[in-house]
């Protein structure tokens, strides 16, 4: 989860406290506090075998695309490419009609051709799924544990 789902989660009076349950047992909440260098560190331990960036904003995915990596996300991504690591990328604009919801009401979002372009080559980065909607992030996610052949657990305990 990066740092932009902590300064979003409030907008919405949500707190992650209150998701927490529905995350496996062991998940790690990860805050960039140390310019990304533990959790980054981590990938070379073969601590992970995936990387998600979700919500990944349109500075996010440009960042990724042109190889900048200076927040936890882009960093993240970027060392996760360079070790051949999955990464599971949640674009938010993917579509030429995005409608979402603010932190008011429901808005109309029209990307502009320079933010689609960065998904499309997002697309071909290696070792790099885009998913445009929380259902294929579910349905990516599956794939992987598949692909490792892991399970979710459901428990809440």
């Amino acid at each position: 989860m990066s740092d932009a789902a902590e300064e979003v989660l409030p907008i919405y009076d949500i707190r992650l406290e209150d998701l927490r349950p529905r995350f496996a047992p062991g998940f790690r909440l990860l805050r960039d506090k140390t310019a990304s260098a533990v959790p980054v560190g981590m990938l070379y331990d073969d601590v992970y075998h995936t990387v998600v960036v979700a919500p990944a904003t349109s500075n996010t995915v440009a960042k990724c695309v042109v190889g900048i990596s200076d927040t936890l996300p882009s960093n993240m991504f970027a060392q996760a490419g360079k070790l051949g690591i999955a990464s599971i990328v949640f674009a938010c604009d993917t579509e030429p009609v995005v409608v979402t919801k603010s932190p008011h009401d429901w808005v109309t979002l029209h990307p502009r051709r320079i933010e689609l372009d960065n998904v499309e080559r997002l697309r071909g980065f290696e070792h790099c799924k885009v998913v445009c909607s929380p259902a294929e992030l579910e349905a990516a996610l599956q794939a992987r544990l598949a692909q490792l052949n892991l399970v979710w657990n459901t428990s809440s305990s």
